[in-house]
């Protein structure tokens, strides 16, 4: 309540405005600047952490989706589809080592490439229709060809890698060109 002698009324832009409606305005003004800033920050979050792991899948002829009649997912789009394929890639002295998730693909379906200083992994993920008559209500996963590439810190043997795939993960091991520690040299500043 205001003060005596003083107005219940803000003007703005020359419009009395009740000072609560202006109050609870501020106040949602700022509450969403709030719930803006956070989301903001999510999404910043979730990219920078992701890095290069948001994989798009292309749809090709042999990627076999259902037709989008038979979807009722209202989020699903044709011929699109990300999917996160996480990778880590570790090195010791003698090799360096790229983990990549690849789930609900088979290792006939994947190749691998090693390009100078880049290591190219290709695949398709294909979809599998039920066998009875029905639709989709939830369409989440990726499905079409892909392609991860991965900067190699170090040469490597390229003639001696080895892939293997197990539980849907896929392992490279790359020996390196020049085994052992990185050198670390001292610089004297004048």
């Amino acid at each position: 309540m205001p003060n005596r002698g003083e107005s219940p009324f803000n003007r703005h832009n020359g419009f009395r405005i009740p000072r609560r409606l202006t109050m609870k305005l501020d106040n949602l003004k700022e509450n969403m600047e709030s719930w803006l800033n956070g989301m903001a920050e999510g999404w910043r979050h979730l990219w920078k952490s992701t890095g290069n792991a948001l994989t798009h899948f292309k749809p090709g002829e042999k990627t076999n989706l259902p037709v989008a009649s038979q979807i009722d997912d209202d989020s699903w789009a044709t011929g699109t589809g990300w999917s996160l394929l996480g990778a880590e890639l570790f090195e010791d002295d003698q090799q360096l080592v790229v983990r990549l998730e690849t789930p609900g693909m088979d290792k006939k379906d994947l190749d691998i490439e090693i390009d100078g200083e880049m290591l190219i992994v290709r695949g398709e993920k294909r979809f599998e229709n039920e066998k009875t008559t029905g639709r989709w209500r939830t369409f989440q996963c990726a499905y079409g060809s892909f392609r991860r590439v991965f900067p190699l810190p170090v040469p490597v043997k390229i003639d001696a890698a080895k892939a293997s795939y197990k539980n849907g993960i896929l392992r490279i091991e790359m020996p390196k060109l020049n085994p052992g520690k990185a050198k670390s040299v001292s610089v004297k500043v004048e």
